[in-house]
């Protein structure tokens, strides 16, 4: 399956198909394989893994055999097709839609993210937020990690998880239930939600929001891809919150990831004799910041002025939206908030998309949210009620 690869150095589709080659050889997060990416480019690394050269260094005659016989199994043209077909996207480095601040990652950066939902990610991940936390979570950090998911969301912040069991869920379905943006990185293939139970949860996020892998098609999870794809969570959002978590828990792996990158790390406390807040208070000795609900996270994430009444984002000219983005901002009346259903109804699409639009159109600083409706931001309502010829 690994012939008929375009030459190394290739671009455009050429690079996608040697990314996605690789996302099926490689594990995520091996740095290995990064330090080939940067150093020989995909086409090459690619070439030498087919069999069309000399073993690259860094591995051992073991594992590299390893890599071969993953690399004899590999057909991307195939999994690029089963993506398509299930409404998921191969977004690599370089495109638009890739959000920068993964490459904090250095060679651990993905390779290429298996992106299933309408939105765009790079807009999303502008303005978003980590919240996680225990699987077995307590009824307290269920309600806690719900209200922070529909706080944040009510507030315009893209709220990302990992869709598993407890605190993911809970933060999920506040977010969603606030009719806001969520996003959910998964370990595993995209088009096949883990865990099962959680099946409708994740499809009703790629309905609203995003859902977000490295593993290709069908790929199952394991122990050690639940560990890396926390990495991707933390570097992914401007900050990580920790509801509930013990001693060794994957949500201490991806706050201490959030540090190593410098980004916020905070978390919400639980009673003293609780297991399950241990590890929360022991970040909390450290360097993370206590915080009790979505004003006090808003306050150290967001911009300077974040909690004003007035704020203003940096608006960026109209004409650089893309024209359904255009449409939805078009839509919003000239100086009274809006539903979500009324906007749908003016710009003459669906409830989910305008969901989508309005998050990208928030991350720019055009709207705000305010409760269950939107309005332009008063720099936005200055410069289009110019044009709209407003008294």
């Amino acid at each position: 399956m690994n012939q008929g690869f375009p030459a190394g150095g290739a671009s455009g589709d050429g690079e996608r198909l040697h990314r996605a080659f690789l996302a099926r050889v490689a594990e995520p997060g091996d740095e290995v394989c990064g330090r080939w990416l940067r150093e020989c480019g995909a086409g090459e690394v690619v070439r030498r893994l087919a069999g069309g050269g000399q073993q690259l260094p860094g591995v051992t005659d073991v594992r590299w055999a390893g890599l071969r016989a993953r690399a004899e199994r590999a057909d991307p043209e195939r999994d690029l097709a089963v993506a398509r077909d299930s409404g998921t996207r191969f977004v690599c480095p370089g495109d638009p839609e890739w959000p920068a601040q993964l490459d904090d990652l250095g060679d651990a950066r993905p390779v290429g993210l298996w992106v299933r939902g309408l939105p765009s990610l790079r807009m999303w991940a502008l303005r978003s937020v980590a919240v996680v936390g225990a699987r077995a979570c307590t009824e307290y950090g269920a309600h806690m990690a719900s209200a922070l998911g529909a706080g944040l969301a009510e507030r315009g912040w893209v709220v990302v998880s990992g869709g598993a069991y407890g605190v993911d869920g809970a933060t999920h379905r506040g977010a969603l239930g606030a009719g806001g943006a969520t996003v959910a990185v998964l370990a595993c293939g995209v088009d096949r939600p883990y865990p099962r139970g959680h099946t409708q949860l994740i499809t009703r996020i790629a309905e609203q929001g995003l859902v977000v892998g490295e593993l290709p098609p069908g790929d199952h999870p394991t122990p050690s891809r639940f560990i890396l794809r926390n990495r991707v969570i933390a570097a992914l959002t401007r900050g990580t919150v920790v509801v509930e978590a013990a001693y060794r828990s994957g949500a201490l792996a991806t706050a201490r990831a959030a540090q190593r990158l410098g980004r916020f790390t905070m978390g919400v406390p639980g009673p003293a004799t609780s297991s399950l807040s241990a590890g929360v208070h022991e970040l909390l000795r450290g360097d993370a910041v206590l915080v009790t609900d979505a004003a006090e996270v808003a306050e150290l994430v967001g911009d300077m002025g974040e909690l004003a009444p007035d704020r203003r984002g940096p608006v960026l000219p109209r004409d650089l939206l893309d024209p359904e983005a255009a449409r939805v901002l078009a839509a919003l009346p000239a100086r009274e908030t809006a539903s979500r259903r009324e906007i749908a109804r003016d710009a003459g699409t669906t409830e989910d998309d305008v969901v989508a639009r309005l998050y990208e159109l928030r991350s720019l600083g055009f709207v705000e949210r305010h409760g269950d409706g939107w309005k332009l931001t008063r720099q936005a309502a200055l410069s289009i009620g110019t044009d709209r010829g407003w008294r």
